[in-house]
């Protein structure tokens, strides 16, 4: 657990880089110059009283770029580290051991994120995120050059720390707001206020508290989800991301020129999408450009918000101590997007999240009694979203028309309620809201009806033909 060349004064920095390839440094690290800066906005505080409606505005050009940020025109009159020692004096957490450095090339470059460190209290982590130093004005270059020729050393990173350094306090303008992380993902207009459980991460916001060069991999968000990081206190951090449009290229490039080939299997792409979801893949943004692939940077400082948006791969570093939170929501133009992860898992049999099913069927019931009761749909409903909803909504009972029409033809089939709601079909995984078939005798596992039923048996050993749609 070692803090390998970060324990350096300038001195010492300088006569380091006078000792070492000064070629590489200047010029194999030139590609970082290449990478071109994401949107900044800056809000009013007029503009900033209804987030989600604010990100809508922007969305059709920031997510063309992957990610944005959004400059916050209120701060936080009560700090992190207070919010996080004194008003919850408990307050500890477990951070990630992380190697420096790069994989070899040909093999799989996955790190091992997965070795646990020590526990810690907010000011002893930040105490020893202390001792590590350089001063260096372009973090990026030492970033990166640390990782292809470091010797083996090591970061902490406190990541997935459940908790919010969000007040709560009636002076606290920011914590008051509708941008406070901790009710974000349930506003209004947001698809993830139907979740019926805390989902920590994705309904629920995590802490993020890091050192000098504790990183994130490359990774996009669970079902495609867009995701909002404010940084609450401490030094930069850098952001790579990649659009929505350029993640089949990005997969297609960590597939062929990251992994190993060895693990080039049946699902091509879907296998580079499946191993990125561990989040341990990180690698240069220098290979993207030489391929082609759209990517941009940002440096979030304290105070700005960054957002990715559905399917919008991102990765970064941090330059120092630094206290973030984050947490994920969904706006009608996920939707689409949230169909196409569904898909996706189903194909990869990977367990889902959040039910999409559920989820959308919800939402349109939603819709439907907003114009029902108002009566005027386009003066009180977003018809982006609506639009985008109802596609999606038509497209599923169609599916689901046709594929009963075939299960009723059987006269061994009957059909009964749903009273349980989401359940997840054992041969896929998908989850099946609208209707799913079990069999008759031992109603155990549930089938989805994207299968070939007349292909599959029960446990028990009985036909699923032989069996209940609900």
């Amino acid at each position: 657990m070692g803090f390998c060349r970060f324990g350096r004064t300038k001195t010492k920095i300088a006569r380091h880089r006078q000792c070492e390839e000064s070629i590489f440094v200047l010029n194999d690290l030139e590609w970082i110059s290449k990478i071109p800066e994401c949107p900044v906005y800056h809000p009013s505080e007029k503009e900033f009283k209804n987030p989600l409606i604010y990100i809508q505005k922007i969305a059709p050009e920031a997510s063309k770029f992957g990610i944005c940020k959004i400059v916050s025109p209120v701060i936080a009159s009560i700090p992190a580290d207070v919010v996080l020692t004194k008003e919850n004096k408990n307050f500890r957490f477990e951070t990630n051991v992380q190697p420096l450095r790069l994989s070899k090339w040909n093999e799989k470059n996955i790190m091992n994120f997965s070795m646990s460190g020590r526990k810690y209290t907010y000011h002893e982590f930040e105490a020893l995120a202390n001792q590590a130093f350089i001063g260096s004005a372009d973090m990026e270059k030492e970033f990166w050059h640390e990782m292809v020729n470091g010797e083996k050393g090591t970061v902490e990173y406190g990541v997935n720390v459940e908790g919010s350094a969000f007040s709560c306090h009636p002076n606290d303008k920011l914590g008051r707001s509708k941008w406070n992380l901790k009710n974000f993902s349930r506003l209004p207009q947001s698809t993830l206020r139907l979740v019926g459980k805390e989902i920590p991460g994705i309904t629920d916001p995590m802490l993020y508290i890091g050192m000098l060069f504790s990183m994130f991999a490359w990774h996009v968000e669970d079902h495609y989800l867009y995701s909002i990081n404010y940084h609450h206190s401490g030094a930069n951090k850098t952001w790579y991301g990649v659009p929505a449009h350029a993640a089949s290229q990005f997969e297609n490039v960590v597939l062929h020129r990251v992994y190993n080939h060895e693990i080039m299997l049946k699902h091509g792409e879907d296998e580079a999408f499946q191993l990125l979801a561990n989040k341990t893949t990180m690698f240069p943004p220098n290979i993207l450009l030489q391929h082609g692939v759209a990517v941009y940077k940002a440096v979030q400082k304290p105070g700005e918000f960054v957002i990715s948006f559905p399917r919008a791969y991102h990765a970064g570093f941090s330059h120092g101590f630094n206290c973030g939170e984050a947490v994920n929501f969904a706006i009608g133009d996920w939707i689409p997007m949230g169909a196409i992860a569904s898909t996706r898992y189903a194909y990869l049999k990977m367990l889902p999240i959040i039910p999409f099913e559920e989820l959308l069927c919800k939402e349109a019931i939603q819709f439907y009694k907003s114009s029902k009761v108002r009566g005027s749909m386009s003066k009180h409903i977003d018809f982006q979203s609506y639009l985008a909803t109802v596609a999606s909504f038509v497209q599923l009972m169609q599916f689901y028309e046709k594929a009963l029409s075939r299960l009723k033809a059987s006269r061994e089939c009957s059909i009964s309620s749903n009273t349980v709601g989401t359940l997840i079909c054992s041969n896929c995984h998908r989850d099946c809201y609208v209707a799913y078939l079990m069999c008759k005798h031992c109603y155990s596992l549930p089938i989805c009806l994207y299968h070939d039923i007349t292909l599959q048996r029960c446990s028990c050993g009985d036909n699923f033909l032989k069996g209940t749609i609900f």
